[in-house]
């Protein structure tokens, strides 16, 4: 028995555009409802949330169930995070604040058992196996594991194109926040500097074979982002929307304060 197929990945590679959204409540409840709503993929984010490996497990057993694909963030590119969201059963996975290619070839090797990679081998006690059931793991899991980098700052912009000469990754996610503040533009994402940076890169992305990836909650920077290449995009984040759905409702109800 094989590894699960990726349907993500799949999609990636056949050039569709994919419609996702951020989970950062830390809890299963939410990530499960999210589960239902009909996005194409969900973002366990474990780089500014409150999700251990545990709960980022948690969210992976909420989601199973889910026709919408679970990604995982992991808080940095290191080793053994990476290894223990993967035997958790994370098929996507999304680094942070990659700023070269040498960066790249690491990740690229953490993914991958060996002998093309350094993968820890303990999959046969490991969720990502159904414990042992996926007889077939080892020898191919590498085809269906999708690795997302993250290039949001100059430095990861300045080497952009040795990052995608590096064989292995499928996408690279442009992150506004950190790139807009890098840029000197904190809390500008729309800035026209900024914008052009973003778009310049998802060209460069697409001419490497790569996909384009990026996060907005404004519906109209949003359409210009697929409009402009992007192909996995997250359109919002669930702690934001219920934030601002609560306080609509405080709003609508409550009297002015005095």
């Amino acid at each position: 028995m094989p590894a699960p197929h990726n349907p993500f990945k799949a999609a990636l590679k056949n050039g569709e555009t994919v419609i996702g959204c951020w989970l950062s409540l830390g809890d299963v409840l939410p990530t499960e409802i999210a589960g239902t709503a009909g996005f194409d993929w969900l973002l366990i984010d474990g780089e500014h949330t409150p999700y251990d490996i545990s709960r980022m497990r948690m969210q992976l057993m909420a989601l199973a169930a889910s026709d919408s694909h679970a990604a995982v963030r992991v808080p940095s590119g290191e080793t053994w995070i990476i290894k223990q969201v993967m035997d958790a059963g994370a098929q996507t996975v999304l680094v942070p604040m990659v700023e070269s290619a040498e960066q790249a070839r690491q990740l690229v090797h953490d993914v991958r058992y060996p002998p093309t990679g350094g993968r820890g081998v303990g999959y046969s006690g490991a969720r990502c196996s159904r414990f042992g059931e996926i007889t077939d793991y080892g020898t191919t899991a590498d085809d269906q594991i999708c690795l997302l980098i993250q290039v949001e700052n100059r430095a990861g912009i300045a080497a952009l194109d040795e990052i995608l000469a590096v064989d292995g990754i499928d996408g690279v996610f442009i992150g506004p926040a950190d790139l807009s503040a890098d840029m000197g533009f904190m809390g500008q994402i729309k800035h026209p500097e900024v914008q052009a940076t973003i778009k310049g890169a998802f060209q460069r992305i697409e001419a490497a074979g790569k996909a384009p990836g990026v996060l907005s909650t404004q519906s109209d920077m949003t359409q210009d982002m697929i409009d402009a290449g992007a192909r996995f995009v997250a359109t919002g984040v669930d702690l934001q929307l219920l934030a601002g759905a609560l306080r609509d409702l405080a709003k609508q109800w409550m009297p002015p304060a005095k």
